[in-house]
């Protein structure tokens, strides 16, 4: 077998070909993983579901011994995200020729998938004397839909101590990372002709006044500094406004997306949320609103000087650091294990025409992972 660096991209060639876009199944992905692990020694497990469209979704977890229990994990997604328009080669690796390797997925993230299993591929499951697991989920890129189910309705299949998350961080250890937030918000009027607009009460004009609520409250927001985040405070946003049905009626509704993104662990999401709700209360009966929570996302937190803080900062020479995207780190924690988000490649490059990994960084996250590995299981 080749050496763990040179396998790691014959895998990534394998998993940048096996199309996994969020709205196909990630079956495929699971089944190349079982086939290279299981006749090495890996219990493997599966928890299946379909999603809101009838598609078979499911997470897979690679053991090294029984049950569910794990010294460390290492965790990542299969799914990605659509083909840039006018890709035509996404889902098929390229070698650039100047250390690139290009190909939808290449880094965010399953650079980092190639790196765990050809860590996973080459040790004896028999002769590690702390357990290793191999995590896969699905729907990462909608929401974190697999990663949700692992700790709220699978919560007996994994039950990691130490879990590395392999988002793209350039292999800096991210100990904390922002929640995430968004609330639909439908402001009522009532519709008139304009040329008569006493007759009416117009939505728009009270939407403004939301507008300028929430951006006293955005400006509260940060000034109120959490450090170790960029930006180091929480932020609050309306990226979305819809109101009115003609240029000549007094507008009857307008409609806004708020999102919101806390700094800190899990239930700052939660308190946010809150504060924004009595916010906006503060406008009633001035201004008659409908407010509905849609979604809000957990942070997490680890502590900068817990082990595997140290172990990661040690091994791959970068300090600990913090990310701004979600990530599937706030469940593993729901799940009491102590987490970072650290892997190959610049989230920069993801999400677009022409991602890549390069072939030194694939090589630098095999031997990165190997070493963690070596320390909190050994026995090799």
């Amino acid at each position: 077998m080749p050496p763990p660096a040179i396998r790691a991209e014959e895998i990534l060639t394998t998993l940048v070909g096996i199309p996994s876009e969020s709205s196909l199944s990630n079956e495929p992905v699971a089944d190349f993983a079982e086939k290279l692990l299981a006749p090495l020694g890996w219990t493997v497990r599966r928890a299946k579901w379909r999603d809101a469209r009838g598609v078979e979704k499911m997470n897979l977890v690679a053991s090294s011994h029984d049950g569910p229990g794990a010294a460390l994990a290492f965790a990542g997604h299969a799914d990605t995200v659509p083909p840039a328009p006018g890709w035509a080669d996404a889902v098929a690796l390229r070698d650039e020729g100047d250390g690139r390797l290009t190909g939808l997925g290449a880094c965010d993230m399953k650079g980092f998938l190639a790196a765990s299993l050809a860590v996973c591929e080459s040790l004896d499951p028999r002769r590690l004397a702390h357990p290793l697991q191999f995590i896969l989920t699905a729907d990462e890129e909608v929401g974190c839909l697999g990663a949700k189910r692992l700790a709220r309705e699978d919560r007996g299949l994994v039950l990691p101590h130490r879990v590395v998350v392999g988002e793209p961080t350039g292999l800096a250890p991210a100990c904390a990372g922002k929640g995430y937030g968004i609330l639909e918000v439908i402001v009522h009027g009532r519709e008139a002709h304009s040329a008569f607009p006493a007759r009416g009460h117009s939505a728009v004009f009270d939407a403004a006044r939301v507008l300028r609520r929430l951006e006293e409250l955005a400006g509260t927001l940060a000034a109120e500094a959490t450090p170790g985040y960029e930006p180091p405070h929480a932020t609050l946003n309306v990226g979305l406004i819809r109101g009115g049905s003609a240029k000549n009626v007094v507008a009857g509704r307008c409609e806004m997306t708020v999102e919101f993104r806390p700094p800190g662990g899990l239930g700052d999401g939660d308190r946010l949320r809150e504060r924004i709700l009595e916010t906006l209360a503060e406008l009633h009966p001035a201004v008659e609103l409908t407010v509905t929570p849609v979604r809000t996302d957990p942070g997490f937190a680890t502590p900068r000087d817990s082990p595997l803080v140290r172990l990661a900062s040690e091994k791959g020479g970068r300090a600990p650091s913090s990310v701004s995207y979600g990530t599937e780190a706030p469940y593993f924690a729901e799940l009491g294990a102590e987490v970072i988000v650290c892997g190959p490649g610049d989230m920069t490059r993801a999400h677009r025409a022409g991602e890549y990994l390069t072939r030194a960084e694939l090589a630098e996250a095999t031997a990165f992972l190997a070493a963690l590995a070596a320390v909190e299981c050994g026995g090799q």
